[in-house]
């Protein structure tokens, strides 16, 4: 770690990790109700600029005006959802709740700031917590009947490439649809405080180049050292699953010294 004044203060900030922050850019995350049951809820929530009137101009990113996740705090429980917006801009979507708390993270581009924000809140759902820990970090999973095999790994602020193989029943699966305009959609959380990462796959289904499955390419940074969850969306016979990992990011030894003056 150095130390002393970092003249990269104002350059570190703007790569703050999305999701972190409830309030960014000028826009903040309200949602409806702060409190919940378990169990299927009806969530609702609104983008408010500065102004305080709700955001209703938005600018499409994969099929979307805007992506929902729902995750528990110990990054259980991974929803990505995709809610619906009325005129006066609030946002409704269902969502499947066990007690604990859950963190709501709105991705999405608001035109009249024209980039990608992430903004997270907090839902606190009633009754009985058994926190999770942190699946081990594997290489192979499982989802609904397929195993999903992790090639590459995360490194602290350096790109690596994850490919993502898809196979069922022993055999590579070669018909992967498209979700999102992808055959893949990968989301990356910080185990700790669930920064938030949106990472888009190589190429795109009907480019002439793109094979659905088995393998699919995403490249990654991660914002720090640390242990990961990778959520990994795949569409196939009409259904969307989801494949999860742990992944920890370490940093690589230094050969060397490098001094910044």
């Amino acid at each position: 770690m150095s130390t002393g004044h970092d003249h990269n203060a104002h350059a570190a900030h703007s790569t703050t990790p999305g999701g972190v922050l409830v309030a960014d850019a000028g826009l903040r995350l309200v949602l409806g109700t702060t409190i919940a049951s378990a169990g299927r809820h009806s969530l609702e929530f609104t983008v408010v600029g500065g102004d305080g009137t709700p955001v209703t101009d938005y600018v499409e990113q994969h099929d979307k005006d805007l992506h929902l996740i729902a995750v528990r705090r110990d990054l259980a429980g991974f929803q990505h959802v995709h809610p619906v917006r009325d005129a006066a801009g609030v946002w409704r979507t269902d969502v499947d709740l066990t007690a604990g708390v859950w963190r709501i993270l709105a991705d999405f581009t608001a035109a009249s700031i024209g980039r990608g924000v992430t903004l997270g809140a907090d839902l606190f759902v009633a009754g009985e917590f058994t926190p999770e820990p942190l699946p081990a970090v594997s290489s192979a999973v499982t989802a609904d009947g397929y195993t999903v095999i992790l090639d590459g790994g995360l490194t602290p602020q350096e790109g690596r490439t994850l490919t993502f193989r898809v196979e069922r029943d022993g055999a590579p699966v070669t018909d992967l649809e498209p979700y999102l305009a992808a055959y893949g959609h990968l989301v990356a959380l910080r185990s700790g405080d669930l920064a938030y990462r949106h990472v888009h796959p190589d190429g795109a289904p009907g480019d002439g180049v793109t094979e659905p499955g088995p393998a699919i390419t995403f490249h990654a940074t991660a914002p720090s050292a640390g242990d990961y969850r990778l959520f990994l969306d795949f569409k196939h016979n009409g259904t969307v699953r989801t494949a999860e990992f742990t992944v920890s990011a370490e940093t690589p030894p230094h050969h060397g010294h490098h001094h910044h003056h």
